[in-house]
């Protein structure tokens, strides 16, 4: 291991000499309270280290020290229902340990030593095993299995297995490899976050990610595997979003990551999360959630490793064949911290005095989501899916946090601040935002929902689009210049989007949407302008139509409960039979 003094101190970052041994993405040990740091850039005998915890006080000539290995997170039993900071530590143990604010130096394992997890072997002693094979099995909370593998770089056969009670650093297997040396494995293992766990095969996403909001389940969906930006300005309701996906999302397992997040805005989370229940399992969501807090007030240079230990954890459980979703709120912040610690380093900004690197290391974060088949020898198949917000400044998207991000991501999910003035949430704008997974889903919807989804969501879009035309007309010259065919369709529109993409995150049967009712929702609206522009054409009054009783049922559709799905075609049969009367009574 290294050792230097302190030369130079400029806030998080420290410069140490005598570090000729060191090595780049070192963890080191800085000044009498040992401080923790990482080397981002090495000159001759000097480092330079960003400090992940507060400097101030921190003079030359104190102490420097390496510990000879890369920043790195435990990963084990103990991860899920856990709250760390940005480089993992455990914030509740810490709380006991130095109360409510983490002094300097502390330090606690991320994984409770001291607790025991049940360990059920799946091999037994003879069996060859490679790396990515499953182990035993520890049940973690009562709805997620954790799967205990063999870590990367060992293979061989199976020589001794523990069964019963065991704590995370105990031997659990020992395994024997073709040279005849044996490994003893325990049920913790350690991973560089920098790095990628690797996996035999990335494949394409080929089934959609199911949220539960309607904008972006129909016609904005996302893949399992998939990744996605939200950008919005400031009070559009990013977070919220996020906060749903979290709550909501088809997914086995959640990351949360605040990355630089207002404590407010944590304390929400760290408060609703142990108290909503699954709607899939009916046990809290916390059960199937790790959350990852690195407030605004935290040393900013902690920003940048909390997105990379919450994307290593997620790849974790993803190498044991589960879905993840990664919700990082938000890589601006993070993107600041990378533009902190680039302007100490008296590096050539680029864009805005953000580095030159900025897209690229945006890109390595998305790039590590997807569905891979893992290194297992029986095919096992896991996913990332990662959703990224944004936070340009005053809601300006050409900005290059946004655009580096856009280069990157597939769906597009633009927050509107006009939308948001107006109550309507989600404040997605369906005018500016896109998916570039619908034609790949198309098939997944068309066979799984319906044949006529993928058509249903094109005219969808296509009304919206001619309302956006028409409404140009009718700030210029009224209304009244409109046909009453441009005027029902300005009301199917309306209808479309208070009654369908309109949805209420805290009404508790609207907050979420299953796909096969929000089939039949969007069938009814665009049933009703169908079969009312044919009235109207066979001479039907406008106003009649529009007063007809079962566009009550239309605007009510959203709070049908989700197994009482049958009355939609009881609505159906009654718009078709007053559309009917009406046409026969000719208009009256």
């Amino acid at each position: 291991m290294a050792q230097g003094t302190i030369i130079k101190e400029a806030g998080p970052l420290i410069v140490a000499g005598g570090m000729g041994d060191a090595r780049m993405y070192d963890v080191v040990r800085e000044g009498n309270e040992r401080l923790i740091g990482e080397i981002i850039e090495l000159r001759g005998d000097r480092a330079s280290i960003q400090v992940y915890e507060e400097t101030a006080g921190i003079g030359p000539g104190e102490p420097v020290e390496t510990t000879g290995a890369p920043l790195s997170v435990e990963l084990g039993p103990g991860l899920i229902e856990s709250i760390f900071d940005g480089i993992q530590r455990p914030l509740t143990a810490i709380r006991r340990m130095a109360g409510d604010r983490i002094t300097r130096g502390v330090e606690a394992p991320a994984l409770d030593r001291e607790k025991t997890w049940g360990f059920n072997p799946r091999v037994a002693e003879g069996d060859r095993v490679q790396p990515g094979d499953r182990l035993g099995e520890v049940q973690e909370t009562a709805v997620i299995m954790h799967r205990i593998l063999v870590p990367h770089g060992v293979s061989g056969t199976v020589v001794s297995l523990h069964k019963g009670s065991a704590k995370v650093e105990d031997t659990v297997c020992v395994i024997r490899d073709d040279r005849g040396q044996e490994h003893a494995i325990t049920m913790v293992q350690r991973w560089p976050v920098r790095r990628g766990r690797p996996y035999r095969e990335k494949l394409a996403p080929a089934a959609p990610m199911v949220t539960g909001q309607r904008i972006i389940d129909t016609l904005f969906p996302i893949a399992s595997g998939g990744v996605a930006a939200v950008p919005g300005p400031f009070g559009s309701g990013k977070t919220v979003v996020q906060h749903q996906l979290a709550k909501w999302a088809d997914a086995d397992i959640i990351v949360y990551v605040g990355c630089g997040e207002r404590g407010n805005e944590m304390t929400d989370v760290l408060k609703e999360f142990p108290e909503l229940f699954d709607p899939r399992t009916g046990e809290p969501l916390m059960r199937r959630t790790v959350l990852i807090a690195n407030t605004s007030d935290m040393p900013v240079a902690a920003r940048e490793a909390s997105i990379y230990t919450g994307i290593t954890i997620a790849e974790y459980y993803r190498d044991m064949g589960y879905k993840v979703a990664i919700m990082a709120d938000s890589t601006s912040r993070w993107a600041e911290a990378l533009r902190e610690m680039s302007g100490r380093l008296e590096e050539m900004p680029g864009e805005e005095g953000y580095p030159a690197y900025l897209s690229s290391r945006i890109a390595e974060f998305y790039e590590r989501a997807g569905v891979v088949r893992c290194l297992a020898s029986k095919d096992v198949y896991g996913s990332i899916t990662a959703i990224g917000a944004v936070s340009p400044p005053g809601g300006d998207i050409s900005e290059p946090v946004s655009q580096a991000t856009l280069r990157i991501v597939k769906v597009f999910w633009s927050l509107s601040a006009q939308l948001a003035y107006q109550r309507h949430f989600p404040a997605v704008d369906w005018l500016a935002s896109y998916s570039l997974y619908i034609e790949s889903l198309a098939e997944w919807f068309n066979d799984e929902i319906s044949p006529d989804w993928d058509s249903m969501r094109a005219q969808t879009m296509m009304i919206l689009q001619r309302e956006s035309e028409l409404d140009e007309i009718v700030r210029l010259v009224g209304i009244d210049s409109l046909s009453w065919v441009d005027r029902m369709t300005m009301e199917v529109a309306r209808s479309i989007r208070e009654d369908y993409l309109h949805q209420n995150a805290f009404d508790e049967v609207d907050t979420y949407t299953s796909l096969k009712k929000q089939y039949h929702m969007l069938r009814l609206i665009l049933q009703f302008g169908a079969r009312a522009q044919e009235a109207l054409k066979a001479g039907a009054g406008l106003t009649a139509l529009l007063e007809l009783p079962v566009r009550e049922r239309i605007s009510r559709a959203k709070y049908v409960a989700e197994n009482d799905l049958q009355v939609f075609d009881r609505y159906e049969t009654e718009m078709i039979a007053q559309i009917t009367a009406l046409t026969d009574e000719g208009g009256l």
